[in-house]
């Protein structure tokens, strides 16, 4: 049965959000281009973006015991929604306060561009799939993590389809995960999967600890993060902004680079390279501008930056196909009038 959940684009943007690399999970088929699905807390999600509002329904597994129970089962779908989008957060007056103290953001994010939150995920899953998105783009990143929910996630079956959970760090710290990986095609990311697992298991008892981050400081957080194998400041600013509540920090990657750069920081564009010292003046600057939410506006201007170029690309593409598809019917029409 599907249930509702009031709110305008304005609030949500499931396309924008869903699709814009926080989470990697979350899909759509050609079937049902409209609802997005993906499996959180052993349910099956099915959303769908109407006027009036999110629909949703949830799927239990056929499969787990009464001991297996769903996680958090006594907390109503409404309710984790309702966190997960983090709709306790006015978005609509954060964005009239960003474009009171920012004209860029007017302009890179245009009427097109509302309803882009960030989502509060399981630190589990935001940790090891941006682990697995160093020096990847989107689709690739997808690739990975779903092999590593089929290969390492306890298999449910829900609407009579088999699923697969996110793997618990117990999971990935097991002997002989890293040489699975490698041959999944997970390259040099294995050993970073693998180790980082192995740490918190070893030095912190359980999973329990990237959870209890979310009482620390962002500063405590950010060095406790990068003490794991693998991860650097990009990969714990997006666990801390995506998972831990830290709603100032600022992930630094090529795009927001680009974006700093080209609209902010023009002295930026003499470096050739993302060095610690410029990737810290990055944060600080937009957290400066942005105040409490930088880490919000970081994400409107990268998913702006994200879909535009995107979008260009497949102009850019469409118009090459058009030009080849001219000059093949011109050179036809000349080898007609020869003979």
């Amino acid at each position: 049965m599907w249930n509702f959940l009031p709110c305008s684009e304005k609030e949500i943007n499931l396309k924008l959000i869903l699709s814009g690399g926080q989470s990697f999970r979350w899909k759509t088929n050609s079937e049902a281009p409209n609802i997005w699905f993906n499996v959180l807390n052993k349910k099956l999600w099915y959303l769908e973006q109407k006027d009036d509002g999110i629909y949703y329904k949830t799927v239990k597994s056929t499969c787990l015991s009464d001991n297996n129970k769903c996680i958090n089962d006594d907390i109503t779908d409404k309710k984790f929604l309702y966190d997960y989008f983090q709709l306790d957060i006015d978005i609509s007056k954060l964005y009239e306060e960003w474009r009171r103290v920012d004209n860029n953001i007017k302009v890179l994010s245009d009427c097109n561009f509302y309803g882009i939150r960030v989502l509060k995920q399981d630190p589990v899953e935001n940790l090891f799939s941006f682990i697995c998105s160093q020096n990847n783009n989107i689709v690739r990143i997808s690739q990975l993590v779903e092999k590593l929910c089929v290969f390492f996630g306890e298999k449910i079956v829900c609407d009579n389809k088999e699923v697969f959970c996110f793997p618990t760090v117990q999971a990935l710290a097991v002997t002989g995960v890293e040489d699975a990986l490698r041959k999944l095609g997970f390259g040099y990311r294995a050993k970073f999967i693998h180790h980082a697992a192995k740490s918190i298991i070893e030095e912190h008892g359980n999973e329990n600890w990237l959870f209890d981050l979310r009482n620390k400081s962002y500063e405590e957080a950010i060095q406790n993060l990068c003490s794991l194998p693998g991860v650097g400041a990009k990969v714990a600013d997006c666990v801390c902004l995506m998972s831990l509540n830290k709603k100032n920090a600022i992930p630094v990657d090529t795009h927001m680079w680009q974006i700093a750069s080209q609209y902010y920081m023009p002295h930026l564009k003499s470096n050739k390279t993302l060095t610690s010292k410029v990737y810290k003046d990055i944060g600080n600057f937009f957290r400066e501008l942005y105040g409490e939410y930088a880490g919000w506006a970081h994400s409107v201007l990268f998913t702006t930056d994200l879909k535009k170029n995107k979008l260009m690309t497949k102009t850019s593409l469409l118009k090459l196909k058009s030009k080849r598809k001219s000059d093949k019917d011109r050179k036809t029409s000349k080898k007609k009038k020869l003979h």
